[in-house]
């Protein structure tokens, strides 16, 4: 006997704010929302969460009192139609731990960890609306052949809502203020 797999009917309906804002945190868990419309994805594989968990731990302990460095939450991109992020990294306002939905206002930083299948999301879409969003600074991890990881950095450049690159990283990453580290991503 076969079972087959009926996709709930939210799937192929677009979906607002309040309608997403009423669902449990374990319906909104390993989904985004682009456009209204859901995104489901797969759970991230260990050699996926290793470097974005190593980072986050890293930028939050050199963070201070003031941001909050943090994995797998929705960041509220925009309400109409509405998009809602996960980024594997998310460096916050201290002060907004408690807000719920996260709003770019409250975000420093995101950071995407590229898995096969996400690279052109990650590459691409995800850089242009984090920074259509304002939000000051993308981070992209590559897994590199030698099992070292490549962080590609960028900044937003305020006048055009467009990121510029930054610096290129192979393992260790020098991060600046606000939280100034050193960040060994290591062997992956």
């Amino acid at each position: 006997m076969t079972a087959e797999m009926v996709a709930p009917a939210w799937m192929h309906e677009q979906i607002t704010a309040e309608e997403y804002d009423s669902w449990s945190e374990e319906q909104c868990a390993g989904i985004e929302i682009v456009d209204g419309m859901v995104v489901v994805s797969p759970s991230a594989s260990k050699r996926h969460n290793r470097p974005a968990r190593i980072l986050a731990n890293a930028l939050d302990a050199a963070a201070g009192p003031e941001w909050n460095a943090d994995t797998d939450f929705d960041v509220r991109l925009q309400d109409v139609p509405l998009t809602n992020r996960r980024p594997d990294v998310v460096v916050y306002r201290a002060e907004t731990i408690d807000i719920t939905p996260t709003r770019p206002e409250h975000v420093l930083l995101v950071a995407e960890v590229v898995s096969p299948g996400s690279e052109t999301t990650d590459r691409i879409v995800k850089v242009d609306q984090y920074a259509k969003a304002g939000i000051g600074f993308y981070w992209r991890i590559e897994q590199a052949a030698t099992g070292v990881p490549l962080v590609y950095t960028y900044v937003l450049d305020p006048a055009t809502m467009t990121y510029r690159d930054g610096d290129v990283f192979t393992g260790v990453l020098k991060v600046a203020a606000p939280f100034p580290a050193e960040v060994d991503l290591g062997q992956v």
